[in-house]
């Protein structure tokens, strides 16, 4: 930092560049909004996508600052801000797409409606991986499959970013959690509480009939798309509920209409893109606080720490498959 109204940020030029740390005008807080302190800023895979020019849907011109998670302390409120002041220690998705400032960079001024108050049992680093995943895991299990107890569920990708915390969250449910993965995967699905599918050894007709006696699952969520997908409109019993994060290819209905089954799409970046929904963010990182505090959801992060000079390091992480849970970036220590 060279002084009060400067801070250090990693801009980004142009598409699958290096990044470059320089000194930029600190932004303020305009009415409605908060200037966060950020102290961690969490890394997804849409994040890489970004930064190789490969997300159009995230409609992010460069050059930009990226960044989607973020967690950190109120500096400065805006007018119009009554939920939060001074000293709060906060987390969300506030950035990083739409043209909107990311959190890699000290400070971030963002919609007041995007935040919600940090779990106190988290850790900075904890709470900058969750905001994304937990948002995507919560719109797809509660807001469109309205997920209930005794229900069973099948998460496809349960060692992932979102499935790990759909396991979770449809356990706090009181659902009956089933997820899929690879072998390696099985201990750390099994850890999470949820009975582990190999999908490499077992075909849909074989897991539905050993785990469903053939009726299929209340409810399938799907975090992989694709093929994944296609095989969520197998595994779905009748009248039951598909959800997919990643619903973007040519897929099939037939066999999802001839169970009178539904199907939901979940696109967590809405609020980011249009300013529509802000305040519902706010309020499921609200849920996730009180999981989080009551012992029901914890994010699995790499134990590895990455600075903002070391982002390429930290997009190789997941770009070569080595991490082994939720990428941080510490911005402050």
């Amino acid at each position: 930092m060279t002084d009060q109204s400067s801070m250090q940020a990693a801009i980004l030029d142009a598409p699958a560049k290096p990044f470059r740390l320089t000194d930029i005008v600190r932004p303020q807080a305009s009415p409605g909004q908060v200037l966060v302190r950020i102290k961690a800023s969490g890394v997804n895979p849409l994040d890489l996508k970004v930064a190789a020019g490969q997300a159009v849907h995230a409609r992010q011109p460069l050059p930009a600052i990226l960044g989607i998670d973020l967690s950190g302390v109120v500096e400065a409120v805006g007018a119009n801000v009554t939920a939060f002041r001074r000293g709060d220690e906060v987390y969300g998705m506030t950035g990083g797409v739409g043209g909107l400032q990311g959190s890699l960079a000290d400070y971030a001024a963002v919609h007041a409606d995007l935040l919600a108050p940090k779990p106190a049992n988290l850790t900075m680093r904890e709470a900058a991986a969750l905001p994304l995943i937990f948002i995507t895991a919560w719109e797809g299990l509660v807001d469109r499959a309205h997920v209930t107890a005794g229900q069973k569920v099948l998460v496809h990708g349960g060692a992932g970013g979102v499935g790990h915390v759909a396991i979770q969250i449809a356990r706090a449910s009181g659902a009956d959690v089933y997820a899929t993965g690879s072998a390696n995967s099985v201990p750390l699905i099994e850890r999470l509480g949820a009975t582990p599918i190999d999908y490499a050894s077992e075909t849909v007709a074989d897991y539905v009939a050993h785990h469903t006696q053939g009726r299929g699952f209340d409810i399938v969520f799907d975090t992989v798309g694709g093929a994944t997908l296609d095989a969520s409109f197998n595994a779905v019993r009748r009248f039951g509920h598909v959800v997919s994060a990643l619903g973007w290819g040519t897929h099939a209905l037939a066999p999802l209409s001839f169970r009178a089954a539904t199907y939901s799409g979940v696109f967590t970046l809405l609020p980011l893109l249009t300013g529509e929904g802000r305040a519902h963010h706010g309020e499921i990182l609200r849920e996730a606080t009180r999981l989080v505090e009551s012992g029901k959801v914890a994010p699995r992060l790499d134990p590895r720490h990455f600075t903002l000079a070391a982002i390429a390091e930290a997009h190789a992480a997941i770009r070569d498959r080595t991490a082994t849970g939720k990428v941080v970036v510490d911005v402050a220590t």
